[in-house]
């Protein structure tokens, strides 16, 4: 088939193409179909019909208390001054909790009410009741009584319920089945030599973990190269043998991007395009009375069309109610800005500072992957709407429980290695308390600590005229509050070349080659202003940098662009170089510390930071990457 660009159909809103597509899919046959299986192994099914009990639970008269069993016409007339005397077989018996009550006796006295005179004679001080302590028969289940009705998704409590009406099987909905067809000549497994232009298939193994939250049951196949006919053949195979089909990436605009075509001649598509950001791409069909979804391969807009798509249609399918996440009032730490074209799903971390809850949009970008990873919630920005101005308390959709959220310390600031070892070792000793980052720069740090949007702030910013970090900073930027630094790390900046150097790169003046390709920082970054401080010492314009004005927000992203050859070097740390295998040139040492509010240092979560930090296993671990310094660390300066 020639090669040919697709174009959306569609650009519908979410909640009309979910309606659209669900209501014309046909369930009946799905419907006909029933599983009968043990009652231990229904755990999360849905019953068929109603289930009636078929013994009553109790199915006899027990004791519920120890003690002993009377008759209790014999106690009648029992006070603390005349107390009545019972003996043993004739008047009463002793009894367990649990133990059956038999004629005559018909009622039961605690043991601890009653005074032992000798092994054949007990003492009581008050009557019993008739029944009194008796669990009678079918006081919690009586036989012929609905358990549970039909349509009902079988919880732990539903189990027991149906085991103590002696019901052993039920009849239950199977769970949809759902093929998960992932295509792209640029796929490989993860087990496969990763080699330049290849990507590992990650995808389907997430989808398959979702499907297995939302009650379905996942099947994976092999990765289909981008050719037309075996794409067909693939979703046709995939048909027979599941109930949903789903394909993963090829839904776009591209010219290898064959999955819309193919649906088109094998069934109906019924849409091509939704107005959501990510996620817009998708492709909604039917084939011989199946739903077929094709889904993005960027992982972000993936897991949300997953979530957008099949999660209702799985619902569907389980004849269950879409429950809603939960949601909760939250201030935004800074702007963002969104498109009028689409409702846009933002990924959001969240933390509780003072007795605000503050949200900080995450990287945006539809294959950050590891946004998703790192997200707290996701904000969604209407479709009508430009975005919000940072201080703006809005909605956010829960990914996480609040009560991890509450018990997270917020870092805004400069991004390095060393804060992410921090985190992972503060929540390693204790599994209660997390470190939640986010990367907006030095000088953004210094901003929301103004704004009281976090607790933490990690800066390194260099006075230009004294040589000092951070202190006068603070001061300009804090007058008034109360603050201090805590000592972090001394860290070596330098630039970060490809291995053996091959531009011949020696320091700040060859950045002005026109042949160097740089890549810098955003602006605010503290590496950016200790950047702009060599070049205005050298008498370097930036605009004679080839790549200043290309922006990465951490170090990572800058060694990962010189990794890549996109660039041929760029200013970051030296462990960052490392970890990707580059050469360094050392340019200068820095401090990079903690911006704190002194009010925040008696504050538990703080004062276990603190313990964390300067513990010789954290140390040790930040020693070995190379290019630190920790003399300093954990030491707290009063500003």
């Amino acid at each position: 088939m020639k090669e040919t660009r697709n174009i959306y159909l569609t650009n519908i809103p979410l909640k009309e193409a979910q309606e659209t597509y669900i209501n014309r899919i046909e369930f009946s046959n799905f419907y006909q179909s029933i599983e009968e299986i043990p009652v231990v192994s229904a755990l999360g099914r849905v019953s068929v019909g109603a289930v009636f009990a078929e013994r009553s639970s109790p199915n006899y008269n027990g004791a519920a208390m120890d003690g002993i069993a009377v008759i209790a016409e014999k106690t009648y007339g029992a006070t603390e001054t005349r107390p009545v005397e019972l003996k043993k077989e004739n008047d009463f018996v002793y009894i367990n909790t649990g133990g059956c009550i038999k004629e005559p006796f018909n009622a039961v006295i605690m043991i601890e009410d009653i005074v032992i005179l000798d092994d054949e004679t007990v003492k009581i001080h008050e009557a019993a009741r008739p029944w009194q302590h008796i669990r009678p028969i079918g006081e919690d289940i009586v036989a012929g009584e609905l358990i549970i009705s039909a349509n009902h998704r079988i919880r732990p409590v539903d189990i027991g319920a149906l085991l103590a009406g002696k019901i052993v099987k039920v009849k239950v909905l199977p769970l949809p089945r759902v093929g998960l067809i992932p295509t792209g000549s640029e796929i490989v497994d993860v087990s496969d030599e990763l080699e330049n232009g290849k990507i590992i298939e990650s995808n389907t193994s997430m989808f398959a973990a979702m499907l297995q939250e939302y009650n379905g049951i996942p099947k994976r196949y092999p990765v289909v190269k981008d050719d037309f006919e075996k794409i067909k053949e693939g979703i046709l195979l995939a048909l027979e043998e599941n109930d949903v089909v789903v394909i993963n990436a090829g839904s776009s605009a591209g010219s290898r991007d064959f999955t819309v075509d193919v649906l088109r001649e094998i069934g109906e598509v019924i849409i091509h395009g939704v107005a959501t950001k990510p996620g817009k791409p998708v492709i909604l069909a039917i084939v011989r009375g199946k739903p077929v979804v094709g889904i993005p391969g960027y992982p972000v807009s993936a897991y949300f069309t997953m979530e957008f798509f099949i999660k209702p249609l799985i619902a569907k399918y389980n004849k269950q109610v879409m429950t809603s996440p939960t949601t909760v009032k939250a201030t935004l730490s800074r702007r963002i800005v969104s498109s009028l074209k689409h409702e846009e799903y933002v990924r959001m971390k969240m933390g509780k500072v003072g007795n605000k809850l503050i949200a900080t949009p995450l990287e945006r970008g539809a294959g950050v992957a590891m946004s998703l990873v790192r997200a707290d919630g996701v904000l969604i920005i209407p479709q009508q709407l430009e975005g919000y101005d940072g201080g703006t308390v809005v909605d956010i959709q829960l990914m996480k429980p609040m009560e991890e959220i509450q018990e997270t310390l917020v870092s805004i600031g400069s991004h390095d290695l060393v804060i992410d070892l921090l985190g992972n070792q503060i929540h390693e000793t204790n599994s209660l308390l997390f470190l939640s980052s986010a990367h907006v720069g030095s000088l953004g740090g210094i901003m929301a600590m103004k704004k009281k949007e976090c607790h933490l702030a990690p800066i390194h910013l260099m006075d230009t005229k004294t040589g000092e970090y951070n202190i006068s900073y603070v001061r300009q930027y804090s007058k008034g509050e109360s603050m201090a630094l805590i000592k972090f790390v001394g860290r070596s900046q330098g630039l970060m070349v490809k291995k053996g150097n091959p531009k011949k790169i020696k320091g700040i003046a060859d950045l002005a080659r026109e042949e160097i390709h740089f890549v810098n920082r955003q602006r605010g970054a503290g590496t950016r202003i200790l950047l702009d401080y060599y070049l205005n010492d050298l008498g370097i314009e930036p605009d004679a940098v080839q790549g200043y004005e290309r922006e990465m927000t951490t170090h990572m992203a800058v060694a990962v662009a010189v990794s890549g050859g996109t660039a041929d070097c760029g200013l970051g740390v030296y462990s960052a170089a490392t970890t990707m295998g580059l050469d360094f040139i050392p340019i200068a040492w820095e401090d990079y510390d903690l911006l704190i509010p002194q009010a925040f240092l008696e504050d538990s979560r703080v004062l276990q930071l603190l313990e964390v930090m300067k513990s010789d296993a954290f140390v040790n671990h930040v020693n070995r990457l190379g290019g630190y310094n920790t003399e300093s660390i954990g030491k707290v300066v009063l500003i």
